[in-house]
């Protein structure tokens, strides 16, 4: 693997997993999950591998969070990630500080064959060489090695105790520089409003925030550099659209309060749609110019049945939506290399389609970076190469 990789560069696998599901049910859920990431890692191989979680202690975080220790330690442990042998593992863990808590984690791993892999240092303006295995779960805010924000209140101002904001981390390996962004953005709060206009009111809430995360992490405090943002962005279909196009074919069952008779849901049932659904996968496009995506192939990640024995099954809570996905700037899609014949050089998918991973669809890209893939960029982004 060694050798393969002074020729080829690197291997990278970049996963995105809301795992709030995971807390609940660590015995059964936490388990089968755990079984399908270590087979997408010995598929993939990947010599650097990232993976952004969104929901760590699940809802109630209070009483999960003891799980969510057991589950890092399993992850660092196991026999299925013993050629990783340098991690970073940083949880946002404190839900005592409610102005600052994003329930999120970011999980990094390097295998024992990549040489000289770099991370940067916020506070310091420079890169550091990554050794051994760290963990840092408390004040996150002051953490040099990331940046993180939660969104300020009055973003999504429905939501008294909501959790979103983004993580932000830099990493040069393969003579290449690049950042990574774990994001989690608004859910709908109501089916019926997400109904009323398209796009839906959340839609503009999604599109503010993830316009606030773009112009953070491209501003002139650091140097621009290509990037990822990957994460639960809960995006959603244009619901209204969705129902007046697709759903004129569909039974409706009208769900009414038992006490007040007003109309509390009401649920469309339609099978077999996952490819007319992307037609009205729309949120992505005012960002166009912005972030890029590889070609979804892959059905909704969201939202899917925590039976554990219902693997396929979606839930009938929400109109089924690809939220969880991983994008990626101009420069960094240059980076992802091109199929050249090598079978399966860049996959993007989802994990487990089989099997239970909780409400959503853990969401991979694998790829090579080419060595010195940032050579060509040395004057205009000195920190793309190495020295």
């Amino acid at each position: 693997m060694a050798g393969q990789q002074a020729a080829q560069g690197a291997g990278i696998l970049l996963v995105t997993a809301n795992v709030g599901s995971l807390f609940e049910d660590p015995e059964n859920l936490q388990k089968m999950w755990l079984r399908e990431f270590y087979q997408t890692v010995h598929t993939q191989k990947p010599h650097f591998l990232a993976v952004h979680c969104q929901e760590v202690g699940g809802k109630n975080y209070e009483a999960s969070m003891s799980h969510v220790d057991s589950f890092v330690k399993e992850l660092l442990s196991s026999d299925a990630m013993k050629e990783y042998n340098r991690a970073r593992v940083y949880l946002d863990e404190n839900y005592k500080s409610q102005e600052h808590f994003t329930a999120l984690g970011s999980f990094y791993f390097i295998h024992e064959s990549m040489k000289n892999v770099q991370q940067f240092d916020f506070k310091a303006k420079k890169f550091k060489k990554v050794v051994g295995k760290e963990i840092y779960s408390e004040t996150l805010e002051n953490t040099p090695s990331l940046e993180k924000e939660k969104f300020p209140q009055d973003y999504f101002p429905e939501c008294k105790w909501s959790r979103k904001g983004f993580i932000r981390t830099r990493w040069a390996l393969a003579e290449c520089a690049f950042d990574l962004v774990n994001i989690h953005l608004f859910h709908d709060a109501s089916n019926l409003v997400a109904w009323e206009k398209s796009p839906s009111v959340y839609s503009g809430t999604r599109q503010k925030a993830l316009g606030y995360v773009l112009d953070r992490i491209t501003d002139q405090r650091h140097e621009k550099i290509p990037y990822f943002v990957f994460g639960d962005f809960n995006f959603r279909l244009d619901v209204k659209q969705v129902i007046e196009n697709l759903c004129s074919t569909a039974t409706m069952q009208t769900v009414r309060g038992a006490d007040t008779n007003e109309v509390n849901k009401l649920i469309f049932r339609e099978s077999d749609n996952d490819r007319k659904l992307l037609e009205y996968d729309r949120e992505l496009s005012v960002f166009k110019d912005r972030l890029h995506e590889l070609e979804i192939s892959f059905p909704p990640s969201y939202p899917y049945s925590e039976d554990s024995s219902q693997g396929k099954q979606y839930m009938n809570t929400r109109c089924p939506a690809w939220c969880d996905r991983i994008l990626l700037s101009a420069s960094a899609r240059d980076l992802v290399l091109k199929p050249d014949g090598e079978e399966k050089s860049v996959v993007y998918d989802n994990m487990g389609p089989n099997v239970c991973m909780g409400d959503h669809k853990p969401v991979f890209l694998s790829f090579r970076i080419a060595a010195g893939a940032g050579k060509p960029n040395a004057q205009k982004h000195k920190c793309c190469v190495l020295q």
